[in-house]
């Protein structure tokens, strides 16, 4: 809801300058902007006698909690001299209570900063003193500012009266932190939530101030303010009034807030991101260096950077969106030819870059070198294809980009530019020749792979890292026949229904020719698992025999043959199950020189 003229607090009696947070504080619903449906319901709920007991404000700081607090305290008591009256939200005539309780000295309105009144004894205090009917008002309001903070033993002990309190008094509780308030109170409460103000009405407020003010200020300059308060009336009016007294006699300025703010020009932040998807390093590089040696913050620049990107992605989705009235005029036309001629991958990569960089900017000791490495990053990534425009090149048999130029290092865009590389040309780009690209080759495919035998397939898994089917191969499959190209087997119970499509179709990858797998109803030879687990045995039985060995056992009792090793042509040792190519069904030879691991139990000797 606006008015045409801001409210104004009542001057102070000694005359001293107020700040306009406070000189233009709103007085009545009437001054309230971009609070339309809250006024609504309870000019409804007035109207009706349909009147709460509690209500409970919520919103980002600057958005007029306190003040509608205030003001709905006022409309709750709203008395005019000589007359009858109740609630009302028509406050146009000012009200026998209406200007001590805008100023915070009525009797009847308490207001309680809950960051310092924590306690249940605070607490106390207000239900012992609510049992007492108003001095002079309708009814007594207490205002608790930032709720949040009651302690949970103030909380619970404001619930019996919150719930049911004397007819007399109202509660109006405002807070940033809605989630930190226990749903009991909630529930005993009408909640609104105090948005932030949009751009646009927060432009226009604005503007209506500095006419009051007669002070001269540049339509972009007041879109910058906005911009910086990110929907908080309150921050931007301290906004505006910093920049009123850093402009002085010749006004405010666009030039002046970014200066003032360290934000960077709105038109150069769009040369640069264009100079980052061209590629053109050097241009973005020195274009970074003149915004910071005018002020500009290399965090904020960045910032901006990722909010422009957020724009063209919103323009090209939602085209409407370029229609906004807090937009200059270039972030509107050359929104719209980025938007046409960037795709949304590469947008998203920007964005990513960005707002991983921001992060480093911000911890980083030196921001400036932090940014411009951010935007080499970008400007590299920027010139790269996506990997589905990759794989279409390669499929076509277009060669990639010489490797070495890079985006270019000099002035002009040489570099060739994302856009173009990738089959993208940005209506502000159009100058820029595209990069230099290798002779097309024909397309080769690549050499089947021979898989001789079942062993070669269970380590061509294990080469590709394929744990999952390794441990099938060895454990799960029954191999009835085996050639290269096919095999058939049987499952052990218990095996995973869909291993044979699954053996085919990652065979088939691996060695670039098809491979067909069947299920076989014969019972096939056994697993490589139980082989080398009989294998195994065989060995530590014959090892057991041996007379050496059954004397070593015989001396130290509890002992356990576990595994038998050989030495190899190196000397060292190998596993006796280490795999079919060790051992075979070569008979066992004699024992000495053998390696015997034993595992030792309990012993007394």
């Amino acid at each position: 809801m606006t008015d045409e003229t801001p409210g104004a607090e009542p001057k102070p009696a000694a005359g001293g300058y107020r700040v306009l947070a406070r000189k233009y504080r709103p007085q009545s619903f009437a001054d309230l902007i971009g609070h339309g449906p809250m006024v609504q319901t309870l000019r409804n709920a007035f109207e009706t006698g349909r009147v709460a007991q509690a209500w409970m404000l919520t919103g980002v700081r600057g958005v007029g909690k306190t003040t509608t607090a205030r003001i709905l305290a006022r409309a709750l008591n709203y008395e005019l001299p000589g007359r009858a009256g109740g609630p009302s939200v028509d406050l146009s005539e000012e009200g026998v209570h209406c200007r001590a309780i805008m100023e915070g000295r009525h009797v009847d309105v308490i207001e309680m900063d809950a960051a310092s009144h924590t306690s249940v004894n605070d607490v106390r205090e207000v239900i012992e003193a609510a049992r007492y009917k108003p001095v002079s008002a309708r009814y007594k309001v207490y205002i608790v500012d930032e709720v949040h903070m009651l302690s949970a033993a103030a909380f619970n002990a404001l619930l019996k009266t919150l719930e049911e309190p004397p007819e007399h008094v109202k509660f109006v509780f405002a807070t940033t932190e809605i989630r930190k308030v226990p749903i009991t109170v909630l529930s005993r409460c009408q909640r609104f939530d105090l948005r932030r103000i949009e751009a646009s009405v927060l432009q226009a407020h604005l503007a209506r101030v500095a006419a009051a003010e007669k002070v001269e200020v540049a339509p972009e300059a007041i879109a910058l303010v906005a911009r910086a308060a990110e929907g908080s009336v309150r921050d931007g009016l301290t906004i505006l009034d910093q920049a009123i007294a850093y402009g002085g006699d010749d006004g405010v300025t666009p030039e002046t807030v970014r200066s003032m703010l360290g934000l960077a020009d709105r038109e150069r932040v769009i040369d640069l991101f264009e100079a980052v998807m061209k590629g053109d390093v050097a241009a973005a590089l020195r274009e970074l260096s003149e915004q910071y040696d005018v002020g500009a913050d290399p965090a904020v620049v960045l910032s901006d950077l990722a909010a422009f990107v957020h724009l063209v992605t919103r323009i090209r989705h939602v085209p409407s969106s370029a229609d906004d009235p807090a937009l200059t005029e270039a972030e509107r036309v050359r929104g719209r030819a980025f938007a046409e001629g960037l795709s949304v991958r590469v947008l998203s990569r920007a964005w990513q870059i960005l707002l991983k960089g921001l992060a480093e900017v911000q911890t980083a000791p030196r921001p400036l070198p932090a940014a411009e490495m951010v935007l080499v990053r970008l400007a590299y990534a920027a010139d790269l294809p996506t990997p589905d425009e990759a794989i279409r090149q390669l499929r076509d048999g277009l060669g990639a980009p010489q490797p070495g130029p890079g985006p270019s290092a000099g002035g002009g865009g040489s570099g060739g530019g994302g856009a173009q590389a990738q089959g993208r040309v940005l209506p502000t780009l159009a100058a820029s020749s595209p990069r230099p690209t290798a002779r097309a080759l024909p397309a080769r495919e690549p050499a089947a792979l021979v898989v001789a035998s079942f062993e070669d397939a269970i380590r061509l898994a294990e080469r590709n890292r394929d744990v999952g089917l390794k441990f099938a191969l060895e454990r799960h499959v029954r191999l009835v026949r085996f050639e290269d190209g096919r095999i058939e087997f049987n499952p052990v119970p218990g095996a995973n229904p869909g291993l044979a499509g699954e053996i085919g179709r990652k065979l088939s990858l691996w060695t670039n020719r098809r491979w067909i797998v069947a299920v076989s109803g014969e019972t096939g030879a056994p697993t490589v698992a139980e082989t080398r687990e009989a294998t195994r045995s065989r060995l530590v039985d014959d090892a057991r025999a041996d007379p050496t060995v059954a004397a070593i056992l015989a001396r130290f009792p509890g002992a356990e043959i576990v595994d038998v090793q050989f030495p190899d042509a190196a000397g060292g040792t190998g596993a006796a199950d280490g795999g079919f190519d060790d051992l075979g069904d070569a008979p066992l030879p004699d024992l000495d020189g053998y390696e015997l691991v034993e595992e030792f139990g309990d012993f007394d000797d």
